[in-house]
Formats: structure tokens, sequence, C-alpha cells
């Protein structure tokens, strides 16, 4: 077994919003998890248990109220803000529901930016670019802006800008809930080979078990707590 610290731990982490008021809702209560180099892994749990809170917090979004987040072995809860920016930018792939390209720039430049704004120069961002694409079918649609593109195509391309910046970690929230099963199906194809192909770690969230039983394991989520 490789000595290598773990790419993410989450120790007793515990969240709660509106705290201290009568209105006071637990999300998390000691919710703990450790993830590996190359595990693909699923995240299974009714709405309203907490895997987007437990996913922000693990993407380094939001802070838990207590507990300890680890990246890579380093403790990322003493960070400033600035120091955990840049681990997000740099070290963790995001994938939502809804794609949320920027509507006003073509696919290729939804892929370019996120590198861009990580330091690559432009040139060799849009080689990136262009190779992320071709590789998940999408080189002819390169110049078309998200409108001109359907579901499966502008969540394809998503799951391109995720893994521009060559993340360890790739968190990704329901990223087939709003396609068709067959669209679904081939995105989450996509989704999967990408992940084996580059040996990165991905916690997915997702209430398909058929496509959680094709993952490596699975977390589920009850009363705050994950097993």
């Amino acid at each position: 077994m490789s000595d290598a610290p773990p790419v993410l731990e989450l120790r007793e982490v515990a969240k709660a919003y509106n705290r201290g008021k009568p209105a006071e809702v637990t999300v998390l209560s000691g919710a703990t998890l450790t993830l590996r180099r190359g595990e693909l892994v699923a995240l299974v749990a009714p709405s309203g248990a907490g895997k987007s809170t437990l996913l922000h917090i693990a993407g380094l979004l939001d802070r838990p109220d207590s507990g300890t987040v680890r990246l890579g072995g380093e403790d990322m809860d003493g960070l400033s803000d600035r120091r955990r920016t840049a681990a997000r930018r740099g070290e963790i792939g995001f994938v939502y529901q809804a794609h949320h390209l920027l509507p006003e720039f073509s696919a290729e430049e939804n892929v370019v930016l996120p590198q861009l704004a990580n330091g690559t120069p432009r040139r060799a961002a849009r080689e990136r670019a262009r190779d992320l694409l071709g590789h998940v079918g999408l080189a002819a649609r390169a110049d078309h802006r998200p409108a001109a593109l359907s579901g499966g195509e502008a969540q394809r391309v998503a799951v391109c800008r995720a893994l521009a910046n060559r993340p360890r970690l790739l968190l990704a929230d329901e990223p087939t809930g709003n396609l068709d099963p067959a669209t679904a199906e081939n995105v989450f194809d996509v989704l999967i080979g990408l992940v084996r192909e580059t040996g990165l770690t991905a916690l997915i969230a997702t209430h398909n078990l058929d496509l959680a039983a094709r993952m490596d394991r699975t977390l589920r989520m009850a009363g705050g707590h994950v097993a």
C-alpha cells in the first residue's frame, strides 16, 4: 500500500446554519471520509441530507463549524482565504448538475478561462482545451457557444473545464441529474473514462444507483454522518 497521504480527508466535520438561533439546522454532524489516489467514489443520499454541503466543504467553497479538512495531507482549515482559493483553483475540479458555462464564450474559451486564471499561458491553455474537447468528441463544436450545444454536449464541456487545470480531486454534484437516461449514460461514460485515464480521485454525488454501482465504492449519508 502506498505511503502517500490520502487525497482528501474529512474528520468529524460539522456544519449548521443559523447557528445559535431557534431555527438552527444541523446539516453535518461528525462527517468523516477518506479518499485515496485513483478512487472513484459515489456519494448517495436523499435530498436534504447534506450532500451539497459536504461537497462544498470538501471543495473549500465553505468552512466547517468544526472538524478537519485535509487535501493531500495538508490541513486546509488554517489557511487564509487567498491560499484556499489557490488550492481550490489548482487542485480541485468541480462538475455541477447544471453546466454553468459562461454563455458569452465558446466551448473552447470556457475550458481556457480557468487555466488563464491559474497562470497557464494562453497558447498552452488553448492546446489543453482542444485536446480535452477532442477527447470527449467535441472537437467540431469547440467554437460553439453553450446555447448552440445540447445538454449532453454542454455537460461534457463542463467536465473538460473541471479537468483543465489537471486537479488531483474531482467533485461532482449530480452531474447527470438534468439529462435524459441515454445522455446521462453517455456523459457518465466520458466522466469515468477521463477519471480512470488521468488517475485522479473523484467523489460523485448521485441519486442513480446504477451509476453508483459502477464506481469503486459507495458512501451513504444519513443523520449528518457518512457511512
